[in-house]
Formats: structure tokens, C-alpha cells, sequence
């Protein structure tokens, strides 16, 4: 049997006391916003592996199980960083923060051209970006990492995302 844990979550993420600003969602009146530089994943580990990580984050190691997730994480990242730096090359990838606004899709419609985009990261499609406009200027989307645009945006794409 595996026990579930959250990443990101606020049991999980903040210690004791601390508070995180309260940002109200622009969508949902009431509800506080996630923050957009993160994303929230779920992971299952096995309870000898979940005891582990409790007895490091118990013993000080670690704030909490969120932290020594985020440090794997990178610790991971960093011994494949030579590996992930050629893959982005070869494979003309943008790693890191696109945002893709109005003007820039119109100046494409107006041109008659198509936008084929590779992101490693975060793709952000405005919100002033109706579903019309970006059918008639992304060509393909892929987004290895997360994708924020509107819920009808990202409809429209659907066929067209990777």
C-alpha cells in the first residue's frame, strides 16, 4: 500500500505559524490564487519511504516533507543538467517563462504567419487572447512543465497541444 503525499500543499509546505500572503483568485471570488511560479503534484511513496522522510524532516534535516521533495528534486535536476542543457539544444526548446500576449499573436495574424512553439517550463497564453485568435496563429504547442491560458484558450488547442 503507498501513502500519498502533496507537494506544494499547505500541510506540507509551510511550517508551523507561517502564513502566505492571501491572494484572492481572479476566477473564483473567495478562493485564495496558487501561486503562478508553482504547480501542485501528488506523489505516492511507499511507508517505509514516506517514515524516512518523517524521521529527516522530524530530526531537523528538512522543514518539512515538501522541502526534501524540492531538494531531490533539484539535487536531480543538477546531475542531469549537461544531459537537459544538450536536449534543449538539439531540440530548440524554450526553457523557462513564454508568455505569449495579444499583440503578438495579432502582429502574426496580421503577417500570416503561425507560431510553433517548444516550452520547457511555463507557457503562458494572455488572457485577453480569445480562442479565435489563437486557433488562427498557433500552428503546435508543446509545454513539457504547465500551461496557463483560459479554460476556452486551451479548449480551442486542444488538437493542437503536445
Amino acid at each position: 500500500m503507498n501513502s500519498s503525499v502533496v507537494a506544494g500543499s499547505p500541510a506540507s509546505s509551510q511550517k508551523p505559524g507561517a502564513r502566505q500572503p492571501d491572494v484572492q483568485s481572479p476566477t473564483k471570488p473567495g478562493r485564495i490564487a496558487k501561486p503562478v511560479d508553482s504547480e501542485k503534484i501528488t506523489i505516492n511513496l511507499g511507508h517505509v519511504d514516506l517514515g524516512q522522510v518523517d524521521l529527516l524532516v522530524n530530526e531537523g534535516f528538512y522543514g518539512n516533507r515538501t522541502d526534501f521533495i524540492r531538494t531531490a528534486i533539484r539535487n536531480q535536476l543538477t546531475q542531469h543538467g549537461e544531459a537537459l542543457k544538450q536536449v534543449v539544444a538539439r531540440k530548440m526548446l524554450v526553457l523557462g517563462l513564454q508568455h505569449i500576449s495579444r499583440e503578438e499573436l495579432q502582429a502574426l495574424q496580421q503577417s500570416r504567419q503561425k507560431l510553433t512553439l517548444r516550452v520547457v517550463g511555463l507557457a503562458s497564453i494572455a488572457p485577453d487572447v480569445t480562442p479565435e485568435l489563437a486557433l488562427d496563429t498557433i500552428e503546435s504547442l508543446e509545454v513539457m512543465g504547465a500551461l496557463h491560458a483560459s479554460a476556452e484558450v486551451k479548449q480551442a488547442l486542444a488538437g493542437r497541444l503536445k
